[in-house]
């Protein structure tokens, strides 16, 4: 299987800090969910923002769909990837169906055809139209302005997501559905994913692969089932350890 996204030896650092990101070396096989897992400060959100650009890497390289990053064009590249953040991320004086429908809008779609794709991810994602379309972001709940994030992203038919911890201010029923819906959604579409997390439980339930950042270097990366059965000595095991219940 190709990989959709590459990192290859990539070093970061801002201004004159210590390494966010040190030789760090991270494939995405096409049609796979990663996750990248670690505490905060671990580097795992600068890795996944070398992917869209909002990033450069000082040293080292990125590939994304097929050619560096740095050849193409922003813009392009972006609306080429679908980009999730907690509480969705949206315009609070855009109605829902003008948040959904941002990307294709800025992409020359009519309008009709903008409002019908708006109509069709909300209905994908669980929301009816006719009951949310109208609505702004301060008139729903989390969950349902995580979805709202999610319609969005899918709105061009991107076939790279990314979610930085999007299911993170979440209540627990919420969150756990959520997960699942996501991981159903992303498979069914036939997308390619990258999450950020700092959960080991939500890394295993909807990812193939967890990369766990530490200190901004991979740590392990490993199947969930793997991960949990022989983390590797030092770090790994003690997140492992302190993640599970005692």
């Amino acid at each position: 299987m190709a990989a959709l996204v590459e990192l290859q030896e990539v070093s970061k650092r801002f201004g004159r800090g210590a390494l966010v990101l040190d030789d760090v070396s991270i494939a995405v096989e096409d049609g796979t969910i990663l996750a990248l897992l670690g505490a905060s400060g671990s580097g795992k959100t600068t890795a996944l923002r070398l992917v869209n650009r909002l990033v450069e890497p000082d040293q080292g390289g990125v590939t994304v769909l097929g050619k560096p990053a740095t050849e193409w064009d922003v813009v392009e590249l972006r609306r080429r990837i679908g980009y999730v953040i907690q509480e969705g991320g949206l315009f609070p004086h855009f109605t829902v169906e003008r948040n959904v429908g941002l990307v294709p809008e800025r992409m020359g779609w009519a309008k009709t055809k903008v409002r019908d794709r708006a109509r069709e991810l909300l209905s994908l994602v669980g929301l009816d139209p006719d009951e949310f379309r109208h609505r702004r972001p301060n008139e729903l709940s989390g969950g349902q302005r995580q979805r709202v994030g999610l319609a969005r992203a899918l709105a061009a038919d991107p076939p790279l997501l990314l979610f930085d911890e999007p299911f993170g201010a979440l209540d627990p029923i919420t969150r756990r559905r959520l997960q699942d819906e996501f991981k159903s959604l992303v498979k069914r579409l036939s997308k390619t994913a990258i999450i950020v997390t700092h959960d080991l439980g939500e890394a295993c339930r909807v990812a193939d692969d967890i990369a766990v950042l530490h200190e901004g270097r991979i740590a392990q990366h490993d199947k969930p089932k793997a991960l949990l059965a022989n983390p590797a000595p030092g770090y790994v095991a003690s997140f492992v350890a302190a993640s599970l219940p005692q």
